[in-house]
């Protein structure tokens, strides 16, 4: 930090790399771990019993999870190609693009892949409905929770 014990804008732009990275590490394992998992799926004895739209289903969820595997890995490939040289600032801007793109890219793959599963398990309707409460969630866990949140300190510091 500055002698005023005011962070600088270096400072800053490296702490938000640092922590969107330490984000992205905790988003890309759970990522790749489904990606793996849905890859796999084509290869056991169940798959020939899916319907036309399950196997639709089956490959628009992979090709989200392929999707947002790429998203949250984009970031590092950033920095590899643009290491030392003075990018730091577009490299955060550019790595938050891409991991805001891979969450919202990711709750859709989430709630496809829970979609496939009610669908094969019980039907449906069921998987309609478990699809759609599975957006919801997300949008009001993963957006509106935070907008909420900074919103009431932005209104907060304005009193002040």
């Amino acid at each position: 930090m500055g002698e005023s014990g005011e962070e600088s804008h270096e400072e800053r732009i490296n702490r938000n790399w640092d922590e969107m990275l330490q984000e992205l590490r905790v988003t890309q394992t759970g990522v790749q771990i489904l990606t793996g998992f849905l890859l796999t799926l084509p290869f056991q004895q169940r798959f020939p019993e899916l319907d036309s739209v399950q196997r639709t289903a089956y490959l628009m969820v992979l090709a989200g999870a392929v999707l947002a595997v790429s998203l949250m890995i984009a970031p590092v490939s950033y920095h590899r190609l643009l290491f030392r040289q003075g990018a730091r600032e577009w490299l955060v801007k550019a790595g938050d693009r891409a991991a805001r793109a891979g969450l919202v890219v990711l709750a859709f793959t989430i709630s496809g892949v829970l979609w496939l599963v009610f669908d094969v398990v019980v039907g449906r309707l069921a998987s309609s409905i478990a699809g759609i409460l599975a957006l919801v969630f997300f949008a009001g866990l993963w957006w509106l929770v935070p907008t909420v949140a900074n919103q009431r300190d932005t209104a907060q510091e304005t009193q002040q």
